[in-house]
């Protein structure tokens, strides 16, 4: 197969601490260490005309769009002024929101039907998908996602990133939105805080809402037990991650797979996850972590993994062991490889 030149247009790129950065920066690194010429383009860096620029003089023989709404329009037309192929990854707010959104669901529409392939990372964002699309079943690709940290991630966090722990410690990493539904866990948490002394809650990502970030601060304000640490550089997260006694995700939805999630499970953390389909494709209740669907139940959980260290240590062993053998770096590139030259011999869609 011939080495593919790759141009990857993103939202956001490293060293932004999103989600989907921190997915871009891993697959960048992994396919450019097999060899892959691929560089990566931030669109919240440069405007269209000097992105555009720069990608024609880089000649590439594949452009690939990490995200259909935001940047899926852009790269489309960028491919087809250059007549090369165009590869889409489609989000969790693609395929859960932008693509049934009235105002957003043409532009998503138009740019996966001109995609010679689009990836998802689990099966259940691939049904969503063709709910609305069923015409993309053959191009349609899953690649799961891998878990990396930066190589200096196993370092101790700063002194002024955390307070030392006194208690048992809660840690949400996730940006701070309404989809990642932030106030979720202070409600439960005022009954079930009073009767675990030492107990913290932090919140660490960044806002990047800011409504749903001022109200977050204001309910912080009455609770002495819960923090915003605010956003931290992803090399900073193993060692916050691997002092957690348990990691939670309240997310209404998610693109199949969170990384927060992925990153706790393979340092082996006990997680609590919200009973929704993107975290059910990691979490397998009461064998890898814990769901729940309510607040009565989000309470009842944590006090079963607060109570219980040895069902802490099972769910987090389990866990790791399963991400280990199930989501390698080497696979999710392999995937990759894979998509490019499948996009590469199909017909052009011009």
């Amino acid at each position: 197969m011939t080495v593919p030149r790759v141009a990857l247009v993103t939202p956001f790129a490293h060293p932004s601490v999103r989600g989907n950065a921190i997915t871009v920066e891993r697959i960048a690194r992994s396919l450019r260490g097999h060899g892959v010429a691929l560089r990566v383009w931030d669109r919240s860096a440069l405007p269209e005309a000097t992105l555009e620029e720069e990608v024609a003089e880089f000649k590439p023989t594949l452009v690939h769009a990490f995200h259909g709404f935001r940047v899926g329009p852009l790269a489309l037309r960028v491919a087809r002024q250059l007549g090369v192929p165009l590869v889409v990854t489609t989000t969790g707010t693609d395929a859960n929101h932008d693509l049934f959104d009235p105002e957003r669901a043409a532009t998503v529409r138009s740019v996966l039907e001109g995609a010679s392939a689009i990836t998802v990372f689990h099966k259940s964002m691939a049904r969503r998908v063709l709910q609305a699309l069923p015409s993309l079943s053959d191009r349609l690709i899953v690649v799961p996602q891998s878990v990396s940290f930066e190589a200096d991630g196993g370092g101790p966090v700063s002194p002024s990133s955390t307070p030392a722990p006194t208690g048992f410690r809660l840690l949400f990493p996730a940006g701070i939105r309404a989809v990642k539904n932030p106030l979720f866990p202070l409600r439960p948490l005022d009954v079930v805080a009073p009767r675990h002394p030492g107990l913290t809650l932090l919140y660490v990502g960044p806002v990047l809402d800011p409504e749903a970030g001022e109200t977050l601060a204001a309910a912080l304000r009455t609770r002495p037990w819960a923090r915003h640490l605010g956003a931290r550089p992803h090399r900073e997260m193993r060692a916050l991650i691997a002092s957690a006694d348990v990691v939670l995700n309240c997310s209404l939805s998610e693109g199949g797979m969170a990384n927060s999630v992925l990153e706790a499970l393979v340092l082996g953390r006990a997680v609590l996850a919200s009973n929704i389909e993107g975290n059910r494709s990691l979490v397998e209740d009461g064998l890898t972590g814990l769901l729940f669907d309510t607040p009565e139940e989000f309470a009842e959980q944590l006090e079963r993994l607060l109570g219980d260290p040895a069902l802490r240590r099972r769910l987090g062993e389990t866990a790791r062991e399963r991400v280990a053998a199930r989501f390698t770096p080497a696979r999710e590139r392999d995937g990759y490889l894979d998509v490019y030259a499948r996009a590469a011999a199909a017909p052009h869609r011009a």
